[in-house]
């Protein structure tokens, strides 16, 4: 058994989700969460910024003992994955393989809809994983670049948000899509918010799927770390709030 704690980060709060769903299915492990509130939002940042800024958090965490990361950022991961596992001296695992796989298992009509930042967007990561799951899937993207600040401000029932996320969300809808991918923070609000849109618009809600909360799996995978996760009771968890990837 190794009793070092799991690391989980990401540019802000979103990936507190992503925390939660090893807690429940990792009960007996610590984690360590870096959130970089300071910094966020990732999304309209250039992905040598996006790099800069992960290899800085990557090494604090390391150096405070992990035993495996998870990039609980979709930004990130679409922009940097690739780069920090050259890095990283402990198994790293993103979300938007597991994120992808989850929609593509769910969906009925192999139309897919996926918000994210506009790098995560641009990147067509989230694309590319799905139609490599799915080829027959179609995939509709959509950028929300105003919902990351409107939900890190806490504003998940406020009428601005609904408002701005009607303008995001409604071509979906238009298109057709039975699976939602919440590929950036809106996860913590966007499901209760497009079933609420959907009802409106007199259509079926759609079948939300958390690339955060879908993250939580791979890492009970891990070849190098499987068998030693705890089987007792763990210690209380460490969380904390980054202004940067330095103590």
């Amino acid at each position: 058994m190794n009793p070092a704690p799991l690391g989980v980060f990401d540019s802000g709060i979103g990936g507190l989700t992503v925390a939660r769903a090893l807690f429940e299915r990792l009960p007996h492990e610590s984690v360590i969460y870096f959130g970089d509130t300071a910094r966020v939002p990732y999304g309209p940042k250039s992905p040598e910024t996006v790099r800069r800024y992960s290899a800085e958090i990557l090494a604090y965490l390391v150096q405070r003992g992990v035993k495996a990361l998870v990039v609980a950022c979709n930004t990130i991961t679409a922009q940097a994955l690739d780069y920090l596992r050259g890095r990283s001296p402990v198994p790293l695992v993103g979300v938007i393989e597991p994120g992808a796989r989850a929609a593509a298992q769910a969906t009925e009509t192999g139309r897919i809809g996926v918000i994210g930042t506009a790098g995560t967007i641009a990147s067509r990561a989230y694309e590319r994983a799905i139609k490599a799951i799915r080829p027959d899937a179609t995939v509709h993207a959509r950028a929300c670049p105003l919902l990351v600040p409107l939900v890190e401000e806490g504003w998940f029932d406020h009428a601005a948000t609904e408002l701005i996320a009607h303008e995001y969300l409604d071509p979906l809808h238009d298109v057709g899509v039975d699976v939602l991918v919440l590929g950036c923070t809106p996860g913590c609000w966007a499901p209760p918010c497009a079933s609420s849109i959907a009802q409106r618009r007199r259509r079926e809600p759609w079948s939300g799927r958390s690339s955060s909360a879908a993250s939580a799996r791979p890492v009970l995978r891990i070849p190098r770390i499987a068998s030693s996760f705890r089987t007792t009771s763990r210690t209380s968890g460490r969380s904390g709030r980054g202004s940067s990837g330095r103590s």
